[in-house]
């Protein structure tokens, strides 16, 4: 059973983006792209610092890498539905470089849930560079319009982060969390 009572900050900072998405998607029903926009960027940002905090003030625990990865899908998987729906046109024209972008990603969570029961939470240098150009590319596209040079480097960043999952998997029998790079992980005595 889940009891708050024992959630640090960093744990607060993830619930937060966890109990933000519902209400984000409201906002993307009542047609409120501002207001969206804002408190989307308010998610980023406690996606931002969560982690750094957990490090500098040693709060860092299993259960709090779960809550900021389930936190970090959830607020990436809004912030997509968002872009669908205020940007339809810029993902009409461009869906199928999203399938084939979004086939790894599924492929890396499907082998994750099939091996490990759930996702993973390697926390990679690559991936927060990738949630990183995600961020900046669908934030600058719902207050501005898409940017084709941020799309692009959004889309091969991604893919490549996946791909480096998808080796970590297999490279970790067990779920663990907190695995910086592939080269982290083979001197990673964990293995």
């Amino acid at each position: 059973m889940l009891t708050f009572k024992n959630f640090n900050i960093t744990d607060w900072l993830s619930f937060y983006r966890i109990v933000a998405a519902p209400f984000l998607i409201v906002l993307i029903w009542i047609d409120a792209r501002l207001l969206f926009s804002w408190l989307l960027l308010v998610s980023y940002c406690t996606d931002a610092i969560d982690g750094y905090i957990a490090r500098k003030l040693k709060m860092i625990s299993v259960r709090g890498s779960q809550l900021d990865s389930f936190g970090d899908q959830l607020t990436f998987i809004t912030g997509l539905l968002g872009l669908y729906v205020f940007e339809t046109n810029f993902i009409k024209e461009n869906w199928a470089i999203i399938v084939l972008a979004f086939v790894p990603y599924i492929a890396q969570m499907l082998v994750a849930y099939f091996k490990y029961g759930k996702a993973t939470a390697f926390h990679t240098y690559l991936a927060k560079f990738s949630a990183i150009i995600q961020s900046i590319f669908i934030l600058w596209a719902l207050f501005f319009n898409p940017e084709y040079v941020l799309f692009y480097s959004m889309i091969a960043i991604g893919v490549i982060e996946t791909i480096e999952e998808i080796v970590l998997i297999f490279m970790y029998d067990n779920w663990i969390s907190d695995v910086k790079s592939i080269f982290w992980a083979l001197k990673d005595k964990r293995r």
